[in-house]
């Protein structure tokens, strides 16, 4: 396999590997964002917000542009909501498991 695409896999979820930088997407999945409207979303203040923004930028995940004063951000590419998705099926088929396993022990028990 390319090694290029395996160091873009790597970064890329290096990328999402933090929960607000999650969250800030699951909310952009559902349309653009300014920083102010992200921060009233999230229940978190901007520093915080525009930090995690940043290594999203960087790492070509999602773009802003400049709209007079402030800057709206937009997925850089709509196949990332398809991949949260996936990733929360991925979750639920886990705790499904984690569900009847338990279920499982009760029974013996």
């Amino acid at each position: 396999m390319n090694s290029n695409l395996q160091q873009f896999k790597a970064d890329f979820f290096k990328a999402l590997a933090h929960p607000m930088r999650i969250r800030i997407l699951e909310v952009l999945s559902e349309g653009d964002r300014n920083v102010n409207e992200l921060q009233s979303i999230l229940g978190s203040e901007g520093s915080a917000v525009s930090q995690q923004l940043a290594v999203l930028r960087n790492k070509n995940v999602v773009y802003g542009i400049k709209d007079g004063t402030s800057v709206i951000y937009s997925l850089r590419d709509p196949l990332i909501k398809d991949l949260l998705a996936i990733a929360k099926r991925i979750f639920d088929n886990h705790l499904v498991d984690a569900i009847s396993m338990l279920e499982d022990i009760r029974k013996e028990t």
